[in-house]
């Protein structure tokens, strides 16, 4: 987002006022008045502006005099997710951000960013998909394309929709397909490819990104295809103080039989073919960089190991449900439902 197009003196006209939200037709149709020092001192739409008209005020007065001064923005070194959620409710789309001196440094527009999550993401992309073999054998499976645009794709453009720029991808089989695809930035975001050497596992080579002792990791399959809120999976961790969150799907099963239940060799009663459900992994987490920092980079660790040490260990670990799409693409069939699937959100828009 230019930030110039949307900065106007406090002392200038609301008629230079006027010329330049008219130039912002189409876009976020917001001006920030800055004074002297060029520090926020407030907002103006033209529905402010057309407010001061009504009042009396002219076209020569200056933008002070019909500017809204009980302006939301946030402080650049202490963004708050939750904080950004309440303001995007009310319905305000360009969020100013500030430095200690109240300058702006950057924008947010809500319908182009949601949020502004302050963790990092390794997406696990070193697989050899065998299942979905003739198609990987000359293609990495994150990379296979669904809807005219790689698996692996949508993942990190939901990524940067909520504001998570610090993304890498660790590969291991086509690898320099990977590292050839991600040599352009992918919604603008310039991706880190990490090489295995060998084998790891489904979480050991985020052993080999270079993470920071504090904060937090979204660790995912690159070869989801999901709708998670990863708005919601981060403020349901940090409210719960967690050290793991796993992101699980509802998985039903039906047991086509009528099953007994007994006590002794009494039977108590029969159920006619009843159904259980329960939570799976759907291969989606957030931990705390200090557990991550744990792994070896030599050894191989799978997410479940490393989480059941995690609870051996008193941990806090817990879960957040998907509310929407979540498809594995482990075999054929889910590649082809995949596909069906996006033809059809093609079709509905």
């Amino acid at each position: 987002m230019q930030i110039d197009r949307h900065i106007i003196s406090e002392n200038a006209t609301l008629s230079e006022a006027l010329r330049m939200l008219n130039d912002l037709s189409g876009g976020v149709m917001t001006l920030i008045a800055v004074n002297d020092g060029n520090r926020m001192t407030g907002t103006l739409t033209d529905g402010d502006v057309r407010r001061a008209l009504l009042s009396g005020i002219g076209l020569d007065a200056p933008v002070a005099s019909a500017m809204f001064r009980r302006f939301h923005a946030l402080k650049e070194d202490c963004i708050d997710p939750a904080e950004v959620r309440a303001i995007r409710r009310r319905g305000i789309r360009l969020i100013p951000v500030l430095d200690n001196e109240g300058r702006v440094v950057r924008m947010i527009d809500t319908c182009l960013t949601r949020t502004v999550l302050p963790v990092r993401a390794v997406l696990m992309a070193g697989g050899k998909g065998e299942r979905l073999r003739p198609m990987t054998l000359t293609t990495p499976k994150p990379l296979l394309e669904i809807g005219g645009k790689a698996i692996i794709d949508y993942n990190i453009e939901a990524l940067a929709a909520v504001g998570v720029n610090d993304i890498s991808v660790t590969v291991n089989y086509l690898a320099e397909q990977l590292e050839e695809h991600f040599a352009t930035p992918v919604a603008g975001v310039c991706v880190k490819c990490v090489r295995e050497t060998k084998a790891l596992g489904t979480i050991g080579s985020v052993a080999l990104v270079d993470l920071p002792e504090e904060g937090e990791t979204i660790v995912m399959n690159s070869d989801l295809l999901t709708t998670v809120s990863f708005e919601d999976l981060y403020l349901r961790h940090t409210s719960e103080q967690a050290d793991v969150t796993i992101a699980v799907v509802s998985y039903n099963v039906t047991v086509p039989y009528a099953i007994l239940a007994t006590e002794g060799e009494r039977v108590l009663s029969l159920e006619e073919k009843p159904s259980y459900s329960y939570y799976a992994n759907a291969g989606i987490y957030l931990f705390s960089n200090r557990l991550l920092r744990r792994l070896d980079r030599e050894s191989r660790m799978d997410a479940p190991d490393l989480i059941g040490q995690a609870i051996a260990e008193g941990l806090k670990v817990t879960y957040y449900p998907i509310n929407g799409t979540w498809i594995d693409i482990g075999s054929p069939a889910d590649f082809a439902h995949a596909r069906e699937l996006m033809a059809h959100v093609r079709q509905t828009r």
